[in-house]
């Protein structure tokens, strides 16, 4: 009995010790206390033990004693097995900052740093420039115009966007710029997707085009030069990085500059000699300036030393000779203005490199320090604006279109696809505005970018999937009606371009985040680097705290011992609690699946994208908590909050299930299970009633759907139609609509009216024959009813539009 008592002890003492990363000493006063209370009360062998255990804890944990000679060994060993961070990955892992990211690796995450980013909205202009500019250009929009008829904007959409600005929203005020904050560069972006083309025209040169990386690096005569011209439209940039060799893996690229001298008009002027082949350059065909990426040699070494001088980026203008450039791509859905760039034998002067002679060799570090923040805002901003859109759309063509005589949004087949398509659409919304706001705060989220560009992008296919599927015939019609089908078509290149989503996921969230966000893996790199015994000694040990830390506190939460402390209401607190529990396994599994595979895991890519599954979908459901936490909550939106948690929470316990599956040493994988779901997996798929409930308020006129909506072209003030104002309107007067639905058809089964009559025209006019109804209620019917069917409308065509070549067109009927 008192072994069993000092054993619950002794136990119960070191998990709260390693919980609490309390060190050494606390774990050796536990252990020899014990020890000795064992030998002295008649438990000798367990004592004895005890106080074995005490030595090892001794001898491993005290610096002055484990420094003689465990440390020397362990750095020895380590020096041998650490994966080798090459270059590249040394620029990457060295880019943008680390934040939220870095507390979900931790295991510990400190609630109170990620509500620290604290949130004044946007400005009264940005404000006013969402509400009327972004109106104004989203109601020129037609998709079936812009993708079929003119494959490019209209002129006068064209003149609006230069004249209003629209390109200078990150150029400061100074220059001629909007200087707009990060927020409002993704609000923009989100209400101007009503248009794939009109969000991706505005979005690229306001992300990674010359113009930021003027802002950071350029010269003050390039600054002064460029930054007004490009803010107010008078030049159009590009900017040229992939090409056929030289995609997902940019660094690769073959295009060269030769650092040479050369005569123009009888002087001699020192610069480089481009040759290069771009392809995919969104805004190429019309650029009249152009950024390039390449490598750069000086052979004769007029510049140094070195003869390999590294990536570098020039500004060129779209006039220089040898320079081939206008033709475009046809991209997939959309054709967006993108096409190739050639350049053979290019002459331009040094003062073309963005920066000056001193960047020279800079150029992946500055387009990854660039990318880590447009890739933050562009994209994702573009995938949610899009997903509302179509939660918009859906929700309202879902209510109005019956069938059976009831709306199908009352069909639970519908009902599920709606629901999910709310709460990934609140998932995105969330994310991509408190991402955002930390950018604002002057973090430059590299990590938390590429979860955003993958994951949303992903979010945008399955809720663009779902809507296509609610709409039916009409999304799958094409023409001026349709405002789906080419957005669906076009998702593809949200998918592919800024970091394919297979790279993304496989490669970079969990392969970057595992040292740029982990809290000692950097140091034990650099260490090893400095030949330091000394730090790696203070940063192997605080790291090997941490690892028996978050085993406690994964075993002590999972059994629900001991839950996280988090600052949140009672209906986001269970939440953060699961995220903090799920967050100390997500530790603990990131560093045994490093420990055990080393510089393997590299090639082990369904391994680390797991981990970067988990980390994607603690970081998306962190997000979620803040924008509840400082937001005014709406009726229902409880529901959709425990819908998007549910579903986040069950992701991830997924991927730690099929990573444990698929761990090589398959003893580790279940020890791992045991420790971080030590009762099994808690989170399954949100429940029916949520899913009831989400989809009948998205459908409706209620406050949740106006919330969800906020920011979207939504009034008929536009030269072209817009579909979700004419929805919103039908929405407003449903309920009337459904009273008069449910009158009438109950008078026709009950054989009131004729049996001849079928269409609902003809029900309403039997109606108000019969006295079923009023002449008022008649007359909001017709209105109503030649409102929804022009809604329900799809468009057709002459027999050979289709055809470009007419001399094929094959006349099946000649008559």
């Amino acid at each position: 009995m008192l072994t069993l008592i000092l054993l619950v002890l002794a136990v119960t003492g070191l998990l709260i010790v390693m919980r609490r990363e309390a060190g050494a000493l606390p774990a050796l006063a536990v252990t020899a206390g014990l020890g000795l209370v064992g030998l002295v009360a008649g438990a000798a062998l367990f004592g004895t033990l005890l106080l074995i255990a005490a030595a090892a804890i001794a001898a491993c944990g005290l610096p002055a004693l484990r420094r003689r000679w465990l440390s020397p060994r362990l750095f020895a060993l380590f020096k041998r097995v650490a994966p080798r961070v090459s270059d590249t990955e040394r620029t990457a892992l060295e880019a943008g900052s680390v934040a939220w990211d870095r507390e979900l690796f931790s295991g510990r995450p400190d609630w109170d740093r990620l509500l620290a980013f604290g949130d004044d909205g946007l400005t009264d202009e940005e404000r006013a420039f969402v509400d009327h500019q972004c109106g104004v250009a989203a109601g020129m929009c037609n998709a079936w115009d812009i993708a079929r008829e003119r494959a490019d904007l209209p002129q006068e959409l064209w003149d609006y966007l230069k004249r209003e600005r629209f390109f200078g929203m990150i150029i400061p005020r100074e220059y001629g710029g909007l200087g707009f904050s990060a927020k409002a560069q993704s609000t923009v972006l989100q209400k101007l997707s009503i248009s794939e083309m009109l969000m991706v025209t505005v979005g690229v040169p306001n992300s990674l085009g010359p113009g930021e990386l003027l802002l950071k690096y350029g010269t003050q005569a390039q600054k002064d030069h460029y930054l007004p011209r490009l803010a107010d439209g008078r030049e159009i940039p590009c900017f040229g990085l992939t090409g056929p060799r030289a995609g997902s893996d940019a660094t690769a690229l073959p295009d060269t500059g030769v650092v040479c001298k050369q005569l123009i008009d009888g002087e001699e002027v020192l610069g480089l000699r481009l040759n290069f082949e771009k392809r995919w350059i969104t805004l190429a065909p019309i650029a009249t300036v152009v950024g390039l990426a390449f490598r750069l040699f000086d052979p004769d070494r007029l510049l140094g030393d070195e003869a390999d001088r590294g990536i570098t980026l020039a500004l060129i203008p779209r006039d220089t000779a040898g320079m081939e450039i206008g033709r475009r791509h046809h991209p997939i859905g959309s054709p967006f203005l993108n096409g190739p760039i050639k350049g053979r034998d290019v002459f331009v002067p040094l003062s073309t490199i963005i920066g000056g002679e001193e960047m020279i060799g800079q150029g992946w570090r500055m387009l990854v320090e660039c990318l880590s923040i447009g890739r933050c805002i562009t994209l994702p901003s573009g995938a949610t604006g899009t997903a509302r859109y179509a939660l918009g759309w859906t929700g309202g063509f879902a209510r109005i279109r019956r069938q059976f005589n009831v709306p199908v949004a009352e069909m639970e087949g519908v009902q599920e696809p709606l629901a999910r398509m709310t709460a990934l659409t609140y998932i995105a919304q969330a994310a991509v505005y408190q991402t955002a706001n930390t950018i604002d705060h002057g973090e430059k989220p590299a990590v938390p970018s590429a979860i955003l560009k993958s994951q949303l992008t992903e979010f945008q296919r399955v809720i663009l999937a779902d809507a296509m599927d609610i709409h039916g015939g009409k999304a799958v019609t094409l023409g001026p009606r349709n405002y789906l089908g080419i957005g669906y078509s076009a998702n593809p290149v949200a998918i592919t371009v800024e970091g394919a989503n297979i790279m993304t996921r496989n490669l970079m969230i969990f392969g970057q985040g595992a040292i740029r966000c982990h809290p000692y893996v950097l140091e034990e790199l650099a260490a090893k680097d400095a030949d330091d015994p000394a730090a790696f000694d203070r940063a192997f040990f605080a790291h090997a705290g941490l690892i028996f830390g978050n085993a406690a506190r994964a075993l002590t939460r999972g059994l629900g011992l001991g839950p996280a402390a988090v600052p949140f209401d009672s209906v986001a607190a269970p939440y953060a609690r699961e995220i903090a529990r799920l967050s100390a396994g997500f530790g603990l599994a990131a560093d045994a699946a490093m420990a055990s595979l080393g510089s393997q895991l590299k090639l082990r890519e369904m391994l680390s994208a797991r981990l970067g599954d988990v980390l994607s979908n603690l970081y998306l459901a962190s997000m979620l908590l803040k924008q509840w936490q400082e937001g005014d909550q709406v009726e229902d939106e409880d529901a959709v909050l425990d819908y998007a948690a549910r579903f986040l929470l069950q992701r991830t316990e997924q991927a730690f299930d099929e990573l444990f599956d698929n761990l090589p040493n398959r003893a580790l994988g279940r020890g791992l299970r045991l420790l971080v779901m030590p009762r099994g997996r808690r989170w399954s798929r949100p429940h029916d009633d949520l899913t009831r409930r989400i989809a009948q308020a998205i459908s409706r006129d209620t406050a949740l759907r106006h919330k969800l909506l906020a920011n979207t072209w939504d009034v008929d003030d536009g030269p072209q139609d817009n579909p979700l104002a004419r929805y919103n309107a039908l929405l407003a007067t449903q309920e009337r609509a459904e009273a008069l639905y449910r009158r009438v058809d109950k008078a026709y089964a009950q054989g009131t009216l004729p049996p001849q009559a079928l269409h609902p025209e003809q029900r309403v006019e039997a109606a108000l024959e019969a006295g079923v109804i009023e002449a008022d209620d008649a007359a909001f019917m017709r209105q109503r009813e030649a409102e929804v069917l022009d809604m329900l409308t799809v468009d057709d065509f002459e027999y050979d539009a289709f055809v470009t070549d007419k001399s094929k067109v094959l006349r099946h009927h000649p008559a």
